[in-house]
């Protein structure tokens, strides 16, 4: 990856914002004409800068009305322990996020679902069936106070140019 010049993080902070914008309004934003503009984008994302795009959901319109934090404990810390947990849980839908976590336990998993009664059951028949979970302790959102996806980029390091 090359570095980051001011003008990128200002390309990457409007795309936070509206991933749809045109890149016509990009550039207008940002102070640049199209074609610099076009080639800054491309080039953020062919260095992995910017992974995707994609539309942001509430679950709540959709009937997804609980988020749950489950603390995952394994027996073990096996490569192959380890392996199959993972691969369980990158086929879980309801799974969001999966996070090895340092302290107490092991994993931190963003779940989602639309009932309790199917949290509940995504538990007993997904969760507590892989064969490494020792425990699961969850944590239900009752509130949600912030949720964003923007990244902060002001404290970034950027090279001159």
């Amino acid at each position: 990856m090359t570095g980051l010049d001011h003008m990128d993080v200002k390309i990457l902070s409007v795309l936070q914002e509206n991933a749809r914008i045109s890149n016509q309004d990009l550039a207008d934003k940002v102070g640049l004409s199209p074609s610099p503009c076009w080639r800054r984008v491309r080039r953020l994302e062919e260095e992995g800068i910017i992974s995707r795009y994609a539309a942001l959901l509430v679950p709540e319109a959709i009937g997804l009305h609980i988020t749950a934090f489950a603390h995952v404990m394994l027996d073990n810390h096996h490569a192959e322990t380890v392996r199959v947990f993972e691969q369980a849980i990158a086929g879980a839908p309801y799974v969001l996020e999966c996070c090895s976590t340092s302290g107490e336990y092991d994993y931190l998993l963003r779940v989602i679902a639309p009932s309790m009664s199917a949290y509940e059951a995504f538990l007993t028949s997904t969760l507590l069936q892989i064969p490494a979970v020792r425990s699961v302790s969850t944590s239900f959102v009752l509130k949600m106070k912030k949720s964003t996806t923007v990244l902060p980029l002001d404290g970034i390091s950027v090279v001159a140019g």
